[in-house]
């Protein structure tokens, strides 16, 4: 086994851990009421007692017994879960302990895994520019950490700009019934510059959302938002390869790179908010799994 795959599968193996003790009952349950299934399925009859509804009386069965009996329901629990992450070259980055890359791949294993306790089927697309893997929806644990396997192998190839706009239209053609959608990028070039402007890219967002159930997970980096006064420092566009030289001693460009960092999220905010759309923000700095919470008990007080 080669020096690269031991280390895959070390950090697959440190993330199936640590993913396994974040997750609970309390967790599993805020999961099972914050995503529904499709409908309701036939359980069983039972005899009618005083008070049941009247429109639920089973027929064939009172006709035969002699006596009146009522269908019974439960929710059609199966779900399909899918996840669409960015494998692109800016994902690679992190100036914490773990790239934005890794981070993707440790709330993707916590969602999945949450997924799986529930019967659930799970499938992934990675994304760049281009559609790089689709792997379609299946079930069981070794789904998981085939998910979480591709996801952190990818990065060692992780180059190109983003195309989220690609991406979505993947999904819509391979996925026809209604999915739970985790769109994982840090939404960055998002290759739909051209677009943008005439709103095509937030229509297809907002299209996709009304589809299928779509939750946008935003993954970030402290750096990202603030520059360090270090001086004049060449800094490569990971999407791009442009490289640019920046005089970080200037606190004019440092404030202006804290404002634009701002304003792009601001930007996002808005889209996200104006569209209906879930969102789950996350940063290689910070823990998840209170976010993980706070975004099943918002979903779960709105059913």
């Amino acid at each position: 086994m080669s020096a690269d795959i031991k280390e895959l599968m070390a950090k697959v193996g440190r993330i199936r851990i640590l993913t396994n003790r974040l997750i609970d009952d309390q967790l599993s349950g805020d999961y099972h009421s914050s995503f529904k299934g499709q409908g309701v399925e036939f359980d069983e009859v039972r005899p009618y007692t005083p008070g049941d509804d009247v429109r639920t009386i089973d027929w064939n069965v009172t006709a035969r017994t002699g006596m009146p009996f009522i269908k019974r329901f439960s929710e059609e629990r199966e779900l399909t879960i899918l996840f669409l992450v960015d494998v692109s070259g800016s994902q690679s980055y992190g100036s914490q302990r773990r790239s934005k890359m890794e981070l993707a791949a440790e709330v993707t294993a916590l969602l999945a895994l949450t997924a799986i306790r529930n019967q659930d089927k799970i499938g992934l697309v990675l994304f760049s520019d281009k559609i790089v893997k689709y792997i379609p929806p299946r079930k069981g644990r070794d789904s998981v950490m085939r998910l979480v396997r591709e996801v952190l192998a990818a990065e060692d190839g992780a180059e190109g700009a983003t195309d989220i706009s690609e991406a979505l239209r993947f999904l819509n053609g391979v996925q026809k019934r209604r999915a739970v959608v985790f769109l994982v990028s840090d939404f960055i070039s998002s290759g739909t510059a051209r677009e943008e402007g005439k709103g095509s890219f937030e229509r297809l967002l907002r299209a996709t959302a009304h589809h299928h159930d779509l939750v946008c997970v935003p993954v970030s980096d402290p750096a990202e938002r603030t520059l360090p006064d270090v001086g004049l420092v060449e800094i490569e566009d990971p999407e791009t390869g442009e490289l640019l030289l920046v005089d970080t001693s200037s606190a004019k460009v440092r404030r202006e790179f804290s404002e634009k960092a701002l304003d792009e999220e601001s930007r996002l905010s808005r889209m996200f908010l104006k569209s209906g759309i879930e969102t789950l923000y996350i940063s290689t700095d910070k823990p998840y799994i209170d976010g993980v919470r706070a975004l099943f008990k918002r979903r779960a007080k709105k059913r």
